[in-house]
């Protein structure tokens, strides 16, 4: 959030807003039949700009952590209330996950109770809240060396168990979407508890938390460097410089483990974090050395109440698609779907259309956040 103090990094605030808007935008195009190929996440292997946002969340949990905690350590807070505090915002989060999978709980337009025997467990503000929970413990009782070989075994651990661990039932290991460890751990331990897209295995899954908390342990390291003494110049340098050397290290990982999003590979982990560097060292060098601050007001808005317009336009999104009726020509129509059919699909290509209605959400909420960022009220989870 940004409070207008000086040493308040103006471009962690812009990368935080960019990054939830671009949440929003990729999560609530008009029609899923019809969007952009970079809008989409990769089948499988690979990586598109919306495999980066995640990751990117994720990264700048892990510097936040080190900031913030440092503040609060130099300030001699009690150590017992740092680690209540890190509790209780960890199972907020994971409860606000699991209220956004039950929501709405009934359904009075179909007169259903939601099914808790069917009821997704893991979600995306699930492994936020773990992630979180994990690397601020770690962050409170390690030096950085213990960070740094900690994020590393995380993610060489990872790569030995999905690579070379012979999956029970299967015989062999294997990265295929339904039949990998990290699956069988999914189903073994949240069989009927999973994502209703594949039912057998979860993109937030078990096994994939752990080199999801190397993610957040890459934006932790960012976090100590930018604690140091050194000069803007020489901080925003090095940047690129370990950026260049995640992504190299990553691409050559990435020929014998793929880079894959929905089991958070470990090459997937160091590509992300790079870019994640690559991108916050531009937001630095205009925003923190050269002032250039022009334009990123709508991102401060965004990213000063994050967690809150996540959640909130996930469920608004939830709602228009339950809120139904039989229009003229006797079919059962959704809100959403009467929104993008009356104003959008008759006015652009269907592309262009189901794009533009992603846009408008994103600067629907943007709006309601400016109301909140003016009246200087922020949500903190």
């Amino acid at each position: 959030m940004s409070n207008g103090t000086s040493d308040r990094l103006v471009s962690l605030d812009v990368f935080r807003g960019i990054t939830i808007a671009g949440m929003i935008l990729v999560n609530n195009p008009g029609d899923w039949g019809t969007v952009y190929a970079p809008l989409l996440h990769a089948k499988w292997h690979g990586c598109t700009p919306t495999d980066l946002i995640f990751p990117f969340f994720l990264f700048i949990v892990g510097v936040a952590i080190t900031l913030s905690l440092t503040k609060r350590k130099m300030k001699g807070d009690n150590m017992s209330k740092l680690y209540l505090q890190i509790t209780r915002r960890a199972l907020i989060l994971f409860f606000l996950g699991l209220f956004s999978a039950a929501y709405p709980f009934y359904n009075v337009f179909s007169g259903e109770w939601v099914n808790l025997a069917s009821l997704r467990i893991p979600g995306v503000l699930q492994r936020i809240g773990v992630v979180y929970f994990v690397a601020a413990i770690l962050f409170l009782n390690t030096n950085i060396r213990t960070q740094a070989i900690t994020g590393a075994v995380l993610l060489l651990l990872y790569w030995i168990l999905m690579s070379l661990v012979p999956v029970p039932g299967v015989g062999y290991a294997n990265l295929e979407p339904t039949t990998n460890l990290a699956a069988y751990f999914d189903n073994l331990l949240l069989g009927g508890h999973l994502w209703s897209a594949s039912k057998v295995w979860d993109p937030e899954g078990i096994l994939s938390t752990l080199p999801a908390i190397g993610t957040a342990i890459s934006g932790i390291m960012l976090g100590h460097w930018l604690n140091t003494n050194h000069d803007k110049i020489t901080k925003v340098a090095w940047i690129f410089v370990a950026a260049n050397i995640l992504l190299v290290v990553g691409w050559f990982w990435d020929l014998v483990f793929p880079l894959n999003k929905s089991i958070w590979t470990s090459s997937y982990v160091l590509w992300t974090s790079g870019l994640a560097l690559h991108f916050f060292g531009f937001c630095y060098w205009f925003n923190d050395i050269k002032g250039v601050t022009w334009w990123t007001k709508p991102f401060i808005v965004y990213g000063s109440n994050a967690i809150t317009v996540f959640f909130l336009s996930g469920l608004m999104a939830k709602s228009m698609a339950i809120i139904k009726w039989t229009n003229e020509a006797g079919e059962l129509i959704s809100l959403k779907t009467y929104i993008y059919k009356t104003f959008y699909a008759p006015f652009f290509d269907p592309y262009f259309a189901s794009f533009m209605f992603a846009i408008t959400y994103v600067l629907l909420w943007l709006g309601l956040m400016w109301i909140l960022h003016h009246k200087r009220i922020f949500i903190k989870v």
